[in-house]
């Protein structure tokens, strides 16, 4: 495996679940993978559980690791290609990304959606440059589109709790105060349609998520209906992704309360969990008693995320 951005990348998905419970029984016992060889990690927006998480994985594994805020602690840097660099951006993205490779085995690289064109945000146009010219493995934590080490901790933190073999878990979008990318529940409704639950996604009209991560998936635009018998609840917001018209997209189409998940909701379901990738806005996305309660899997799927991060970060170095 040389890159990680989606559920394919991983190969068998029992496979894969099955070798995360082994690494979460032994998380020290594969630190000769990880000798002498050093993990980058490149931030290019804010972070806390991605890079404790990683970070606390790759030093199971034995590695040094390096941390690189690109806002606060290197030159701003230019990633278009063509343009006249006399502005505030000193260095071009295309001579940084090779110069990162010479100091790193892998590289690790998050980076957000700006929520304003598309058609660039879709092409991931700056993960897929460090995928070109760094010549090294390279893995999201999380990038425009996608979230795999979240949604690879969600279906291990499902796996875990589940009281059926084959169980019903809904993806609700809930109301925010900010326009969010859609890179969590993308990577959530990809992840879903491979494992083996009932997948269901409910949200209002216009916040349609891309059909290429949405899949199988059943779309319902009556959230009672969707969280009916449900398992599992994973409420997210996210701004329009414009699918349906390309003008709105990243746009707020609704900041309606009747979605944000409380314990009305909750009796809905089968006596369901309640998930969310954190940090989370409560009293928006969800009610104090409902977070608080002890059918709230928030802290395990935290916890999850350094043993979703090992697991990838030991199949990139067995690549090497």
């Amino acid at each position: 495996m040389r890159t990680f951005f989606n559920v394919e990348d991983l190969g068998n998905l029992h496979t894969a679940l099955t070798e995360a419970q082994e690494v979460k029984n032994n998380r020290f016992g594969y630190q000769q993978l990880g000798k002498n060889k050093t993990l980058l990690m490149i931030f290019f927006n804010n972070s806390l559980r991605t890079r404790l998480s990683t970070q606390k994985a790759a030093l199971n594994l034995g590695m040094n690791v390096i941390v690189l805020d690109v806002n606060a602690g290197a030159w701003k840097l230019e990633t278009e290609r063509g343009v006249i660099m006399d502005g505030d951006k000193s260095e071009h993205l295309l001579e940084a990304i090779p110069v990162m490779g010479c100091y790193c085995d892998i590289i690790g690289i998050r980076s957000f959606a700006g929520l304003s064109d598309r058609d660039y945000d879709y092409a991931e146009t700056i993960v897929n440059q460090f995928v070109k010219y760094s010549g090294r493995p390279v893995f999201a934590m999380e990038t425009a589109t996608v979230h795999p080490l979240q949604a690879f901790a969600d279906l291990i933190t499902i796996e875990e709790h589940k009281q059926t073999q084959h169980p019903k878990v809904v993806l609700s979008w809930a109301p925010h105060c900010r326009a969010l990318p859609q890179a969590v529940p993308n990577s959530f409704a990809q992840w879903m349609n491979a494992a083996d639950v009932n997948f269901v996604i409910t949200q209002p009209k216009g916040y349609e998520l891309d059909p290429k991560f949405t899949g199988n998936a059943e779309i319902l635009y009556d959230q009672k209906k969707a969280l009916e018998d449900a398992d599992f609840v994973y409420a997210k917001n996210w701004s329009c992704p414009g699918v349906k018209n390309k003008n709105d997209y990243g746009k707020i189409l609704s900041k309606d309360m009747d979605w944000t998940i409380d314990t009305r909701h909750m009796s809905w379901t089968n006596n369901g969990y309640f998930m969310h990738c954190l940090p989370v806005r409560r009293g928006l996305i969800v009610s104090d008693d409902v977070i608080e309660s002890d059918h709230s899997l928030v802290i395990p799927e935290a916890a999850n995320r350094e043993i979703s991060a090992e697991v990838v970060i030991k199949r990139l170095l067995e690549s090497l």
